[in-house]
């Protein structure tokens, strides 16, 4: 049976429009995965908690099974039961929401979801696909402004040092530049979302 993910991190709870794709990328999901189970992480109704002294603690204690690591270690989990991860994120300042930050945090651990080898670090999480559903109010795949996007970027590299290079993205670009900008880049995130396709590994 195949296994979703589905993190959520826009703190804009009515009106966010990653909040809107990532259900319509979830239910494509399910017409081409029938019976996939779906693992639900809010993280701004449900946040993890930030590094602290007592998780970077157990995270070098040597010991995995650390008291400290018990959320981790169940966020670990989820990742490794899952085929497909969904990642809503908006653009805050340029970046990704310090929630979504946080469960990286928890998720990103050596000899955990990675490891360090004589060639440099491999990923333990090969055969995964992610999709990242994306918003920003300007424009930044292009243009002026795109030295100032690390939102793709950084997930880009996150997820490529834990092992998944299948990953795809969608954009929803320029939705603070008046309706019409920001009806057409939904017009365009729902079509790239039916069109998506589960590359089974």
């Amino acid at each position: 049976m195949t296994t979703i993910l589905h993190i959520k991190s826009s703190s804009n709870l009515q009106a966010s429009v990653t909040r809107q794709i990532g259900p319509v990328v979830i239910e494509r999901l399910q017409t081409q995965t029938p019976g996939a189970k779906i693992i639900e992480r809010d993280l701004v109704k449900a946040p993890i908690p930030h590094v602290s002294p007592e998780l970077l603690g157990a995270m070098f204690s040597g010991n995995d099974q650390a008291d400290g690591l018990v959320l981790s270690n169940q966020l670990v989990d989820e990742l490794f039961a899952s085929d497909i991860i969904v990642i809503e994120s908006p653009m805050y300042n340029f970046g990704i929401p310090s929630v979504l930050k946080a469960w990286i945090d928890h998720i990103a651990r050596a000899k955990k979801t990675f490891r360090y080898t004589e060639q440099g670090p491999e990923g333990l999480l090969k055969g995964k696909q992610v999709i990242l559903v994306l918003s920003s109010g300007g424009i930044y795949s292009e243009g002026p402004t795109k030295a100032m996007e690390h939102q793709e970027t950084y997930l880009r590299a996150v997820f490529s040092l834990l092992g998944i290079t299948d990953i795809e993205t969608i954009r929803i670009e320029g939705v603070n530049m008046g309706p019409e900008k920001a009806a057409a880049a939904l017009t365009g995130a729902k079509q790239h979302a039916h069109a998506l396709t589960y590359h089974a590994a």
